[in-house]
């Protein structure tokens, strides 16, 4: 019997069987979007006509792949043939595009039924937003919590996943896009090594920031996604042409530990979850070493690349009087300076890319690190930023600034709020990420509990 929460695999098989439709999946979906997905600002444009037509021509066809005939949503900066591609923004109520973006192509090509544009934050944070509401729709709300706050920019993408709105979602993730969002609703969240997703017809924020990957509901979900969206495109020379394979081979994977201090953030109930974690991977045979990588100002490098890509990317908007649109002030305000940011920050952020690759020694001692997303739970919907991410953490250090690719995946809850774990590994260790991941979720059930207003 499928559910709105049952895997890829299984409503795969439950098609081939014919024991359902995927016409009858998708008016599940479709269903559940207009009521949750609505409730939670999680919608940006339903899609339903077309996802009709998609499950109807799956339903009278032979199967493609795993995913002929389940539906699915995608962020709104992935185009779509059609339909406006808003990009969160009420600046860009109208925009539409004449094709679709290579990933979401390559789901249609294998038989994927789109139900819906997902909400996001406004050009997917750009700017340096600083409230829950910098979005066309207010603020998404926490799958679990409608007081909080479902998390940036992929907010959509998360809270449609945890609510059964969707049997899986694309985000995308400049700094902590897909993670984030994955954290607070207790989602699995894949960030991809840079370049292992086609990034045409997606909204550019940082050229050489900006990755695609799946937000879904398990680490095995997760690795059947990302398998059918990556590879090289001729429309973004950026692709990696390295075949994606996700079959990891020989001995356990020795995972790092960084240090933390769960005590000055007040973190016990997510220390008691690392821990527990830690506790379940050793009784699997993981082996685990302390580990550190150089402290270098990572962040700083990142800001500068954000704001001065991001510029150069909407520049005319920027500009332009629709800027005033936004809801955030902050947002308007860090867009307008970003014009501004001088080229020799800009140089020098470049330059300390190639000095941060000293990190890469970390890798000498481990093969991946294991590390709290969030320190807490979901924040407030309704505070600022810079009230409610006290004591949150978050720092990924350079994974972002080097590409390195990352799983986030529920250990564990804060009272009744998930708490996100995730796996980070070096460029090209998506293998490595996904062993680990599934081996936790195979001995632990954080990833099938379930917002209770969704069941």
């Amino acid at each position: 019997m499928v559910s709105p929460f049952s895997s890829i695999r299984d409503l795969s098989k439950a098609l081939r069987q014919k024991k359902v439709s995927s016409v009858e999946l998708t008016k599940m979906y479709l269903k559940r979007l207009e009521t949750l997905g609505e409730e939670h600002h999680a919608v940006a444009q339903l899609t339903e006509a077309l996802a009709l037509k998609q499950a109807k021509a799956a339903d009278n066809s032979e199967a493609r792949s795993i995913l002929h005939g389940i539906p699915f949503g995608v962020k709104d900066l992935y185009a779509v043939k059609g339909y406006p591609t808003r990009w969160g923004s009420p600046g860009h109520e109208h925009q539409e595009f004449d094709y679709n973006a290579t990933a979401v192509q390559k789901l249609f090509d294998l038989g994927g039924v789109l139900l819906a544009k997902l909400e996001m934050i406004e050009l997917a944070g750009g700017g340096n937003y600083n409230t829950p509401w910098a979005s066309r729709s207010g603020a998404c709300l926490c799958a679990w919590d409608k007081t909080r706050w479902a998390g940036g920019s992929s907010s959509g993408s998360g809270a449609a996943a945890a609510l059964g709105a969707a049997a899986y979602t694309l985000g995308s993730e400049t700094a902590g896009s897909i993670v984030c969002p994955s954290a607070f609703n207790g989602d699995t969240g894949f960030r991809p090594t840079y370049g292992r997703v086609s990034r045409h017809g997606a909204m550019a924020l940082a050229w050489t920031h900006d990755k695609l990957g799946p937000i879904c509901r398990s680490a095995d979900d997760c690795g059947i996604v990302l398998q059918a969206i990556s590879g090289p495109d001729g429309l973004d020379r950026s692709t990696i042409k390295q075949k994606l394979n996700l079959n990891h081979k020989g001995k356990l994977p020795k995972i790092g530990l960084l240090k933390h201090n769960f005590k000055k953030n007040k973190a016990e109930a997510c220390e008691k979850a690392y821990e527990l974690a830690i506790s379940e991977l050793k009784k699997l045979g993981y082996e685990f070493v302390d580990v550190a990588w150089p402290e270098l100002p990572y962040g700083d490098a990142v800001n500068i690349i954000v704001a001065a890509e991001g510029a150069s990317a909407h520049e005319l908007f920027i500009r332009s009087d629709r800027l005033q649109l936004l809801p955030d002030k902050y947002q308007v305000a860090g867009l307008a300076a970003s014009l501004e940011t001088p080229a020799t920050d800009y140089l020098w952020a470049m330059r300390f890319r190639s000095d941060a690759l000293k990190a890469n020694e970390v890798w000498d001692h481990c093969d991946c690190i294991f590390m709290p997303v969030f320190y807490h739970g979901a924040v407030s919907a309704t505070e600022t930023f810079d009230k409610s991410f006290v004591n949150m953490g978050g720092d990924d250090g350079p994974a972002n600034l080097l590409g390195w690719p990352a799983i986030a995946f529920p250990i564990g809850f804060e009272g009744h709020l998930p708490l996100g774990g995730e796996i980070m590994a070096p460029a090209y260790g998506e293998a490595t990420c996904l062993k680990v991941a599934k081996d936790f979720q195979k001995v632990t059930n954080w990833h099938h509990q379930h917002p209770p207003e969704a069941m």
